[in-house]
């Protein structure tokens, strides 16, 4: 009989519970010990320390639970503490934490790379790679690119993030907070026009349009000859949720495999369900040449990974790639269980589902507050885009307000986009309906009241 994300029984109680004085004194005295050790560099938004987490609800060390509207950047898609992927580490760890793959490696790493190999788009041959983060499965998908093709050229687009490395800054759009007074970055990195709908200067502008255009500008100012691999979120991240026009993904595809240029999906963010497909490139049937994973991938463990065609990624000679902790067996063993409840409780269609249901409540939002420019995402993976009342001039000012009376009453949301002007929702997969709608009236009750 198939389990599906109804059936789960959550460990805490699936309710918002703010204290009059929140953060309360807990959380304010581990602040104090905080800023004595912590740099300042390391940026929190919630004010809160976390006791402990469960479905739909994070509860601070103070007794306070609030509904979990960004699963920590759409990392924990299973629940922060998935009783399967708790078990998994539990066995792990009593076995072993670590040896090193690249010295005595373990099925784990194998298994993890064969459902890798399973899940992700295309029937053609395939082999995996494990790292840690997002940003360190970017790094190497380039290096992998670079190395096959004999090129250096590395395409990214306007609006992109794809980490905090030296790299990955560069092939970030954003300066602040992430690439101001960090450099030089790494050279050989163009950026071009990204498909934006909601911000085209040419509104009727189409996919395979604005396709043309970036395809354009990359053959008159690098040379499709000269271009290692095009590097592309299927659905943006930090930039702002956005969504390509339809088409767009697959124009860049088909261009670049006859040009001879590799094509990587990053689908940290996107990836592992988080928009009612295994992977989001997958909504358009396209099939990138390499994809890099992490976020989602095991429940919460750090792990990152880069699948690719079998030719690619082996023509990297031995020790080319690889990393002391890169698959470590605790996280493999999250990650085989982290998929194995994604399938279980069919959470591309739980995904799906909470989807309609808050796309329904946003665009009700949107029909009452002209301040609510744009409603977008795909799934689980939903934005909507505050301006100011008339116009499309962003409106951080309104989204940085919104984002704290929400926290206020109980609901953790997420903010992004090149211009600070967006809420992001990332809920767990595996939260209720009836929660989900409770921290969607919270939303739409702020944003009426703060505009």
């Amino acid at each position: 009989m198939t389990t599906t994300a109804n059936d789960i029984v959550y460990r805490l109680e699936q309710k918002r519970r703010v204290q009059a004085d929140f953060p309360g004194p807990k959380s304010l005295a581990l602040t104090e010990r905080r800023k004595a050790v912590v740099a300042s560099g390391v940026a929190s938004s919630v004010p809160v320390f976390v006791a402990d987490a469960d479905g739909g609800i994070i509860q601070d060390v103070d007794g306070n639970s609030f509904i979990d509207l960004g699963s920590g950047i759409a990392v924990t898609s299973v629940g922060a503490s998935d009783p399967a992927v708790v078990g998994a580490v539990k066995e792990a760890v009593e076995h072993f934490t670590h040896t090193c793959f690249m010295v005595t490696p373990y099925e784990g790493y194998v298994a993890v790379a064969e459902q890798l190999n399973r899940l992700t788009p295309g029937d053609h041959e395939k082999r995996t790679v494990l790292f840690n983060s997002g940003a360190e499965a970017v790094e190497n998908a380039v290096k992998v690119a670079r190395l096959a093709t004999g090129r250096d050229a590395v395409v990214a687009f306007d609006h992109a993030y794809h980490g905090r490395t030296n790299l990955t800054m560069a092939l970030t759009a954003k300066a602040m907070p992430y690439k101001t007074n960090f450099g030089p970055f790494a050279p050989e990195v163009y950026r071009m026009p990204m498909s934006y709908p909601f911000r085209e200067e040419n509104p009727q502008i189409t996919g395979a349009e604005a396709a043309s255009r970036a395809i354009s500008m990359i053959e008159k100012q690098i040379g499709g000859d000269q271009v290692a691999a095009i590097i592309i979120e299927p659905i943006q991240g930090e930039g702002g949720f956005i969504v390509p026009a339809q088409g767009f993904l697959p124009a860049l595809a088909a261009w670049a495999k006859d040009k001879g240029i590799v094509f990587i999906a990053d689908e940290v963010q996107s990836g592992f369900c988080r928009t009612g497909e295994w992977f989001a490139v997958n909504h358009e049937g396209v099939v990138p040449d390499i994809i890099t994973m992490a976020k989602g991938i095991a429940g919460g463990m750090p792990l990152s990974a880069i699948t690719g065609r079998a030719e690619l990624l082996d023509a990297v000679h031995p020790g080319g790639l690889g990393g002391t902790y890169g698959g470590n067996p605790v996280a493999c063993a999250a990650a085989l269980a982290a998929i194995g409840s994604m399938e279980q409780y069919e959470l591309n269609a739980r995904a799906r589902h909470l989807g309609d249901i808050a796309l329904e409540k946003l665009r009700e939002l949107a029909a009452d507050a002209p301040e609510v420019g744009d409603v977008r995402g795909r799934g689980a993976m939903l934005a909507i885009e505050l301006v100011k009342a008339g116009s499309k001039e962003p409106n951080p000012e309104l989204t940085k307000a919104v984002a704290a009376a929400c926290l206020k009453e109980g609901v953790i949301i997420l903010t992004c986009g090149t211009y600070g002007n967006v809420i992001r929702l990332l809920p767990p997969l595996v939260i209720s309906d009836e929660l989900l709608l409770d921290g969607l009236e919270v939303l739409a009750a702020a944003v009426k009241a703060n505009a």
